[in-house]
């Protein structure tokens, strides 16, 4: 897989892909992330990627001639399958989403800044919109890379026990189940004797009804 994203702030991407699992990933080969400063494709004499909103109101627009001309030339090198605009109205990031895009190849984000981007730019260039939650932030920047991480990790190979994904939280629209380790008690609190049974249908069964019961308890919306 090959993830794009462009960004008027690349340093804010820099770490998130230099650490743990997603660097691991990078280094296995089994994913690509390039950041695409999108001033390397501003305009005019004074460099510009932003401007006034038509109309007046506050806050600076991203322009659609550095967007447009950032995507053509990745498209020029490569199909991709989605191009995808983080925004706080897009479509809500969940795990059915995440599964979805980590079968794809190739992946462009751009990243938002100030009030957005020029609306042209989500109406001709973008095949996807999604948000990480209710909430405003400064840039897109921040998102892409939760969005990136909650794909990247997916992809086989990239979990040591790939397994682990599989029973992450939401995978089966519930809630995961609690977990135990070492010591076995503690100040008094005891580890659920089932789990130390080594009767491995019983701890299944164990951990699918509690599963149940904490999605019942705090998702149940889910259930539905």
């Amino acid at each position: 897989m090959r993830i794009d994203i462009i960004t008027v702030l690349p340093e804010l991407l820099k770490s998130p892909f230099e650490a743990s699992i997603l660097k691991r990933a990078i280094e296995k080969g089994l994913v690509e992330v390039h950041l695409h400063n999108l001033r390397d494709f501003s305009i005019g004499n004074y460099n510009q990627v932003d401007d006034y909103q038509f109309g007046g109101g506050a806050g600076m627009v991203l322009m659609i001639e550095p967007i447009d001309n950032c995507i053509a030339k990745l498209k020029s090198e490569r199909n991709y399958d989605e191009v995808i605009y983080m925004t706080p109205d897009g479509d809500t990031l969940n795990q059915k989403m995440a599964n979805e895009l980590s079968l794809k190849g190739n992946l462009i984000i751009l990243c938002g800044h100030y009030k957005g981007v020029d609306q042209r730019v989500r109406d001709r260039l973008i095949t996807r919109e999604i948000s990480i939650g209710d909430y405003v932030l400064s840039g897109g920047e921040l998102a892409a890379a939760v969005l990136s991480d909650s794909i990247i990790r997916l992809i086989p190979g990239v979990l040591n026990n790939e397994t682990s994904a599989l029973t992450d939280t939401f995978q089966d629209n519930l809630l995961a189940p609690p977990v135990y380790t070492r010591p076995s008690e503690y100040k008094g609190d005891k580890v659920p004797n089932v789990l130390l049974s080594g009767n491995f249908p019983k701890i299944e069964q164990w951990r699918e009804e509690q599963a149940y019961e904490r999605t019942e308890k705090r998702r149940p919306d889910l259930l539905k």
